[in-house]
């Protein structure tokens, strides 16, 4: 009998896919697992029991990733569950740059109670012309799940879709449609609107700063759904002031951004939706399962895939670090290691062994090179 504990609201779809035996809820002693959202972990007493934290969206910087990588605890998240959700914000985005919307509503409500509405629209609206994005170049930084989606959205509003992404397939390029790939300074040199859409690394904090702003067209509009701190908010604040950027449209509101002409700050609303929720929530429970029951890992963020057919009554897991070869050290440790899968991620590593035997895995506790071994069945 497995125990869920929920850190947050979570959508109840997932409590669905854990089996009637789960003990789920939000105040749960000794869990195997963790499901949440918003929640930060990083100051979080970690319960020894813990086997699995699963996060219902695609970003994890509330969970400290490489801690529980060193406890053998796997991390997952729910790529592309959510991506339809924000794919839609990220085109209402373009239409929020292109078209002066939202100080022309802000503009309508004013009117209220005063004399003569119609005429006052008539004579006051053409402070709000805009223009269309037909035409227009999209320039979209990130073609995951969210990427690809808004390019196919872009292609069909007759847009030009230029396209930057390391990480790139033949395969996947072709599924995504008509779009042209280029390095990351010619997407911010030849695009009038750009969408960020990459995860949030040393990397990539910043990205959109003073030099970058400085290579754009006069005029650009830049679109933000992936995270704030992806770019400079000083160098931002002053381009838009400046008439360098026409629009910054945000998803992550902070004090530097607000009340300025030009900024537009959502407050967080890419994933929220209903079926957003439901989508990550199902597959953050889905595999917490699939972990908890098989010892198979799909989604993890600090472990590598590893799905194994069970072949025997027990199944011994093992979480290893700095191990190239953790058949051979199983081996040494008396395991029998004739039907056994492994994979690697980085320093971090990770085995399934299918067995008949009634063994325990008290006997690899203080082994160098394991993190946590468990068996199931």
């Amino acid at each position: 009998m497995a125990k869920i504990l929920k850190l947050n609201k979570i959508s109840k779809v997932a409590d669905k896919e854990f089996p009637s035996s789960y003990i789920i809820g939000e105040d749960c002693a000794d869990p195997d697992g963790i499901i949440l959202r918003s929640f930060k972990m990083h100051d979080y007493a970690v319960p020894s029991s813990l086997l699995c934290v699963a996060r219902a969206g695609a970003g994890v910087n509330n969970i400290p990733c490489d801690k529980y990588a060193d406890m053998g605890i796997v991390v997952f998240n729910t790529p592309g569950a959510n991506s339809n959700a924000v794919k839609e914000l990220a085109t209402c985005m373009l239409f929020m740059c292109g078209r002066r919307l939202a100080p022309a509503m802000s503009w309508a409500q004013s009117l209220k109670g005063t004399p003569d509405v119609a005429k006052q629209v008539e004579d006051g609206k053409k402070a709000f012309i805009g223009g269309e994005v037909a035409g227009k170049t999209l320039g979209i930084a990130g073609l995951g799940a969210i990427g690809s989606k808004l390019a196919k959205v872009a292609l069909a509003l007759d847009m030009k879709v230029l396209g930057y992404d390391p990480g790139m397939t033949p395969e996947r390029l072709k599924a995504i449609g008509d779009v042209t790939m280029v390095s990351l300074e010619e997407l911010f040199k030849q695009s009038d609107f750009i969408s960020l859409h990459v995860p949030y690394l040393d990397s990539t904090k910043n990205m959109v700063n003073e030099k970058s702003i400085a290579l754009m067209k006069d005029g650009v509009n830049i679109l933000n759904c992936a995270r704030g701190e992806l770019v400079d908010n000083t160098a931002i604040v002053a381009a838009v002031k400046s008439g360098k950027v026409n629009r910054y449209v945000t998803d992550f509101p902070c004090e530097e951004v607000l009340g300025v002409d030009g900024i537009i700050a959502t407050p967080h609303l890419g994933a929220s939706t209903p079926e957003a929720e439901d989508n990550c929530a199902y597959m953050a429970a889905k595999q917490m399962v699939d972990f908890i029951e098989n010892g198979n890992i799909v989604n993890s963020v600090n472990f590598p895939a590893l799905k194994k057919e069970r072949t025997a009554p027990r199944r011994l897991c093992v979480c290893t670090k700095d191990v190239a070869d953790i058949k051979s050290l199983l081996a040494k440790e008396g395991v029998n290691v004739s039907d056994m899968a492994e994979a690697h991620r980085g320093a971090y590593g990770y085995a399934v062994v299918d067995l008949n035997c009634n063994c325990t895995a008290d006997k690899f506790n203080g082994v160098a090179g394991i993190l946590k071994a468990r068996f199931i069945g």
